[in-house]
């Protein structure tokens, strides 16, 4: 355990806290919420710089901190649906690709390869944060809600994009793989050898 690992627990706590200011609509629910999903982005951006400039990159911090992200994510936008700030059907394709990359890196990982972070997955993640804090916002300011929408788009943009671009590196991963696994050859004997080494 290390400083980067435990920004990366902490942002996993900070998730349920989000959910339950937001969804007991205490008072001023719409700033505190806010407050608590930028704290927990800022901690991704965080861990990541410290694990980088220390050099405490771990294999608990690789498999971590998207987890850690995708939690974060999903309960911000389910969250929104709740409140009525978001449609589902965008909700369920930002999510959904959220967990076809999660299974798509666990095949990768058990077949021996890994698919790299893009650019497109972190624009994808900020846009995300800005979606879901404008929308959040919207319910306290309307004039926020155009912006929002129109960021929620976005993120819906780029999760396909984004999604599309894992599967074709997966592939090619795991395409690579497999020209590099050598066929074995099984050598069955006739049943007139199996008679002669049993003879002997």
């Amino acid at each position: 355990m290390n400083i980067p690992n435990s920004l990366t627990l902490i942002r996993i706590f900070l998730v349920p806290f989000m959910v339950v200011v937001l969804l007991t609509r205490m008072e001023n629910f719409e700033l505190w919420g806010v407050a608590i999903l930028l704290g927990a982005a800022f901690t991704d951006w965080l861990d990541g710089y410290v694990a980088r400039r220390r050099r405490q990159v771990t294999g608990l911090g690789v498999v971590l901190d998207p987890i850690a992200d995708k939690l974060l994510i999903a309960a911000a936008f389910i969250t929104l649906v709740e409140l009525q700030l978001a449609p589902a059907w965008m909700v369920v394709i930002i999510v959904g690709r959220e967990v076809v990359v999660v299974g798509l890196r666990a095949i990768a990982a058990a077949q021996g390869f890994s698919v790299p972070v893009s650019d497109l997955g972190k624009i994808k993640m900020v846009l995300q944060v800005c979606a879901a804090a404008l929308l959040i916002l919207s319910s306290r300011y309307e004039i926020l809600a155009a912006m929002g929408t129109v960021a929620l788009w976005l993120v819906v943009f780029f999760a396909l994009v984004s999604a599309a671009r894992y599967l074709v590196e997966f592939w090619r991963g795991l395409n690579g793989r497999g020209k590099q696994r050598q066929p074995r050859l099984i050598v069955v004997p006739r049943p007139e050898e199996e008679r002669d080494v049993i003879a002997r």
